[in-house]
């Protein structure tokens, strides 16, 4: 499974960006994608990796960091191979890389060692 993120880019304090995780690949995993939970984790300069948010395939059930504190929301459209991370309320602190991860887990972004693939990210600042 190949995930691409894009959607990233520069907004001011307060604003809102939507980023997108397609997903492409060859054979059976693409068509399995329905079972991969995908989540998108960040990582800001300096700072360790951490999880933002999830979508787990099994019940769709939506999971957020604390610190989204109801300004995000996580989407999918299996159709489309497509997750959406919607953010809005962009504060400085968010600036970082976002990445999206799959794997066939019910395990959220707590345990990013059970997502197997992985993009290449796409990169969020939030600058005045």
């Amino acid at each position: 499974l190949h995930l691409v993120e894009s959607g990233g880019g520069l907004v001011q304090p307060g604003g809102s960006l939507t980023l997108s995780c397609v997903a492409s690949g060859s054979g059976s995993t693409l068509d399995y994608y329905e079972y991969y939970s995908i989540a998108w984790f960040r990582q800001a300069p300096g700072a360790e990796r951490e999880g933002v948010s999830c979508i787990r395939y099994s019940d769709g059930q939506t999971f957020y960091k604390d610190f989204t504190k109801g300004r995000f929301t996580i989407s999918r459209d299996n159709a489309k191979k497509t997750v959406y991370l919607q953010m809005s309320d962009l504060e400085p602190e968010d600036t970082a890389i976002y990445y999206c991860a799959a794997g066939m887990t019910r395990a959220t972004y707590e345990f990013p060692g059970n997502y197997d693939y992985w993009g290449q990210g796409t990169q969020v600042n939030v600058s005045s």
